[in-house]
């Protein structure tokens, strides 16, 4: 995690300006990174430009923070199964951003596809420290019959470790439960992968084939090996057969990913898929189970194959995210999307982002929309949480967010932002909203948990980490705010 000293502004002349920032005031404008040609873009109206300030002039690049949006929660739910098994999680396998996105938010949501931006903070008390959130959202996820039709290419692992109770059984109940749960426009493929890889099921339109289905979903049975290379190349390869236009065609991978056999490295993997994953626009979502799993193996295949992972250990975790939230999780609403946070100068000395470490973009990239950014569909949020060391006395403007995505079908790029002044800040964080009180408790505790070098400004000890917890559970009703108090409890109980 990088802490960021802020120097004064650099003058440039108003045609350097444009081309570094792509935006004027009266035009809408996208710099090419590659070339540093500024050209027009009609696509989206001009945002308050993310690299320079009201008075036309350039940011400095340390003003700048950018990265990729991740709706990736598998840290999270792994480090909870840990935990409840009575051991603590290894602080490599800790990501912060996992830990906040997974709890509920209350920003306001736009009417179609893209974001909203609502950025908010609070002070800590210390050193003129502050807590900033970014946080983004898409429009709510449309009611089943609103989506568009999908076709899923399961690939389940059902290598030998699959046996373990949780992981295979799960697997089955989830994807039974989900068949039943999808329309008859919906298509399926069923790959299997153990030593070698096999398609069970060529894609097929459920319609009246929900049967057909099930019996090759309920004939999963555990062998050997894990050759998860293998199951992936298949799963692709079955997946660009049975392609359907105007359809979500995604990858839906089903493993603990202990890879033993074959390619086990990611970026190997994803090269063997590289055109089926870039010509035909098929995403990957991870679904991580067992109590041993392969957690940095599954987040950079999500990371790579332009999708997003999550954890599952229980059937009603499995259920909520293979019907409760079945639409947000194979729709989608942006592709390539990254922010990037530009600090004022004037008023702010120093700061850093919290997590997102596998996600960094350069500042120059952030309109070069052949980089990879994050995909994201209808219902989810994004949150980034920035520690913010204010100037003594420093008032007025502290930060201008702003998230570009292309969208999905006609990758045509968009951009909104979103500002934050001093005086907007909270006194204290137990003035802040109890939403922003959830995000900064999930953030303290996988900082706690990632014994991070840096800690985040006034970290409370675990005691009072836990008490706030539980009064937030209390004050929330929330199942998922009970669920971080708990998590809190078996770390005390393991003398973190």
């Amino acid at each position: 995690m990088k802490t960021h000293r802020i120097p004064g502004l650099l003058a440039f002349t108003a045609a350097t300006a444009l081309l570094l920032t792509g935006c004027s005031a009266g035009d809408s404008a996208t710099s090419n990174a590659s070339d540093g040609a500024a050209h027009r873009s009609d696509a989206f109206p001009a945002p308050s430009a993310p690299a320079a300030d009201e008075d036309g002039k350039a940011v400095a690049p340390d003003h700048l923070s950018t990265f990729a949006l991740d709706v990736d929660t598998a840290s999270y739910g792994y480090a909870r199964r840990t935990l409840a098994d009575g051991a603590l999680p290894d602080p490599s396998t800790v990501r912060p951003e996992e830990f906040v996105n997974s709890f509920r938010q209350d920003y306001e949501r736009p009417d179609g596809n893209g974001f909203s931006v609502t950025v908010d903070g609070a002070r800590t008390g210390e050193k003129n420290w502050s807590l900033v959130r970014v946080g983004l959202a898409t429009r709510s996820a449309s009611a089943e019959s609103e989506r568009p039709p999908a076709a899923l290419t399961f690939v389940v692992d059902v290598s030998g470790s699959m046996g373990e109770p949780g992981r295979l059984d799960l697997a089955r109940h989830a994807l039974g439960t989900m068949t039943d749960r999808l329309r008859d426009d919906d298509s399926v493929a069923l790959v299997t992968f153990s030593g070698e890889a096999e398609t069970v099921l060529p894609m097929t339109r459920l319609g009246d084939h929900r049967g057909r289905v099930h019996d090759a979903v309920d004939g999963l049975e555990p062998t050997d090996s894990t050759n998860l290379g293998a199951g992936v190349e298949t799963g692709y390869e079955t997946a660009v057969e049975g392609l359907r236009e105007g359809a979500t065609n995604r990858v839906v991978l089903v493993s603990d990913a202990l890879a033993n056999t074959g390619d086990t490295d990611a970026d190997a993997i994803l090269e063997r898929i590289d055109t089926a994953r870039r010509d035909h626009g098929i995403t990957l979502f991870g679904v991580g189970v067992g109590s041993d799993y392969g957690d940095a193996l599954m987040e950079r295949l999500a990371d790579k194959g332009d999708g997003h992972t999550t954890y599952v250990s229980t059937e009603d975790e499995a259920r909520e995210v293979f019907c409760t939230d079945l639409p947000q999780n194979i729709d989608l609403t942006a592709r390539d999307a990254k922010a990037q946070v530009a600090f004022d100068p004037e008023t702010v000395a120093d700061f850093r982002l919290v997590g997102y470490d596998d996600r960094a973009v350069a500042d120059d990239d952030f309109r070069n929309d052949s980089v990879d950014g994050g995909e994201v569909g209808p219902g989810h949020t994004v949150t980034a949480l920035y520690a913010v060391r204010t100037r003594p006395g420093a008032d007025g403007h502290l930060a201008t967010a702003t998230v570009r995505w292309l969208d999905p079908d006609t990758r045509t790029p968009h951009e909104t932002s979103g500002q934050l002044e001093t005086d907007a800040l909270h006194d204290s964080l137990s003035d802040a909203p109890v939403r922003f009180r959830v995000t900064a408790t999930a953030a303290y505790f996988a900082d706690a948990l990632r014994h991070a070098e840096v800690p985040l400004p006034d970290a409370p000890s675990l005691g009072e980490l836990r008490e706030t917890a539980h009064a937030l559970a209390d004050r929330t009703e929330d199942r998922e705010v009970a669920d971080l108090a708990e998590a809190i409890d078996d770390a005390g109980r393991l003398d973190l």
